[in-house]
């Protein structure tokens, strides 16, 4: 895959990441700003893309890793839409249509974590691998599939996020915050759900908090299940709930005990350490899997 110059968006539900380039080492511009309403938010994409193109030429395509649920099928009449999100005005957009139309440049559409996924495999903490899941906990939680360098998207993509989870009501009594399905992955352990448990945002809370046990166990109880479903080489878990340096060393030993010597895997059972990791991109992995997605759009 050659490094074309290209532009990439993470749309996430908070704010915008715009930025053309080519790899890690070549980010010639970028901005940032917050979400709003899709005709606001998509015209400020637009300018900076259109100024960038005085600067340096049209790219050779634009990716857009973006939240969802959305609609990644090339052959669907909604490809490009971000269908059923509870944000308020963005469903039913036509995020991928609108930069296409408004840019006349071809358009990569998919997850803002299969995208992050991809940024990860080419340049990150995934390089060399067969298959990996990248998982981001944040405001959310979503995760990502990849094999070979392609996500995996099956009937629409995959919500990993939203897996039901055992739930003991005595120990934790908290019915969980996802509108749709309670006490699934999104509902027991995203930051909204630890700031709503717990009374206090998740950053406010010391390392010594009864919220981090609590937090791992939910994290490693879906770590067992995808580890068990999917077999991946290895788990990538970011976002801004990650950052807490307590939580790799918690969910490790907790995968570790769950799984209870049933996977007999080195990486499991001598290196967790290298085997559930943070991003190698930190928090640019979107934005530069966005470059990712664009270089793969154009070589076709």
């Amino acid at each position: 895959m050659t490094n074309e110059f290209v532009g990439g968006i993470e749309a996430g539900g908070t704010k915008f990441v715009c930025a053309v380039g080519t790899s890690p080492d070549d980010v010639r511009a970028e901005t940032r700003f917050p979400t709003t309403t899709p005709e606001e938010t998509i015209g400020r994409a637009v300018a900076f893309f259109r100024e960038q193109e005085a600067k340096y030429g049209r790219p050779a395509a634009i990716g857009i890793a973006s939240f969802g649920p959305l609609d990644p099928n090339p052959a669907s009449p909604t490809f490009g839409y971000i269908t059923s999100t509870p944000k308020p005005h963005w469903a039913n957009a036509d995020l991928a249509g609108a930069i296409r139309a408004a840019l006349d440049v071809p358009v990569g559409f998919d997850t803002d974590v299969n995208i992050a996924g991809l940024g990860e495999w080419r340049w990150g903490a995934a390089q060399g691998l067969s298959s990996f899941i990248y998982l981001t906990i944040g405001t959310g939680i979503g995760g990502g599939v990849l094999i070979d360098g392609k996500p995996v998207h099956g009937l629409l993509h995959p919500e990993l996020g939203h897996i039901p989870l055992p739930h003991d009501w005595t120990a934790d009594p908290y019915k969980g915050r996802c509108p749709y399905h309670g006490d699934c992955l999104e509902g027991m352990a995203a930051g909204p759900a630890i700031g709503e448990r717990w009374g206090r945002a998740a950053v406010e809370l010391p390392p010594e908090h009864p919220a981090w046990e609590l937090e791992s166990h939910y994290l490693a109880l879906a770590l067992q299940a995808f580890i068990l479903t999917l077999s991946p080489e290895r788990i990538i878990l970011g976002g801004g709930v990650m950052e807490q340096p307590q939580l790799f060393p918690l969910v490790r030993r907790k995968v570790v005990d769950y799984l209870n010597g049933y996977v007999q895997s080195p990486s499991i059972l001598g290196d967790i350490d290298s085997y559930i990791v943070p991003p190698g991109l930190s928090n640019r992995a979107g934005v530069l899997g966005a470059f990712v997605q664009a270089q793969q759009v154009a070589a076709r």
